[in-house]
């Protein structure tokens, strides 16, 4: 049986640009762009399942360090 949905975590890369990392499965990709990412997401997870175990939903967790000064 196929799960409803899949989540990434996706942080901004080091090197620039963005990775997508999916909980509970070893699925990672990498990409220039959010657009492009979202693009990589889906290929990923065509590729990691079988259709009919193929999640319906892929959701994407946007996840922003950010550091204020005090």
């Amino acid at each position: 049986m196929s799960a409803s949905e899949i989540i990434f975590i996706v942080e901004e890369s080091p090197e620039g640009g963005y990775e997508a990392r999916a909980l509970g499965y070893s699925i990672f990709t990498q990409a220039e762009s959010l657009d492009e990412l979202r693009s990589m997401v889906q290929d990923a997870v065509r590729c990691h399942f079988e259709e009919k175990d193929r999640p319906r939903v892929i959701r994407l967790h946007l996840v922003k360090d950010e550091v204020i000064a005090v």
